[in-house]
């Protein structure tokens, strides 16, 4: 795919999950990644598909702050499309029932969040 068909695409996909985490955290979502790093020349737009993440430094991610957890939805490679920083414990759990209900699996492989 061309690049700027792959960045109208993964930009789509940004938008739709955006405007999805959006509704659940008062507007607080964050654009992420609309291109997967393939280690190839060849350049592909994140995966249609939403898994929801939460990600602390047990991850490995230095958080800039203490205020809990980042949450992303990413496609199946694990690549964020969209994130809100700042979630407390009581949201996460809220969170992850809305997830459930909504039939949003839960992605369990390691984030790739925007540098």
């Amino acid at each position: 795919m061309q690049y700027f068909q792959a960045l109208k695409l993964g930009q789509k996909r940004v938008a739709e999950a955006r405007e999805y985490l959006n509704k659940l955290t008062d507007g607080k979502a964050m654009p992420a990644l609309a291109l997967t790093d393939n280690k190839s020349k060849i350049w592909e737009a994140v995966g249609e598909e939403n898994l929801y993440a939460f990600v602390d430094e047990s991850a490995g991610f230095v958080l800039t702050d203490n205020s809990g957890y980042i949450l992303a939805l990413v496609d199946k490679s694990g690549s964020s499309k969209t994130i809100v920083q700042g979630v407390t414990k009581q949201q996460k759990e809220n969170l992850e029932k809305i997830f459930e209900s909504d039939n949003i699996p839960k992605f369990e492989g390691k984030v790739i969040l925007p540098v």
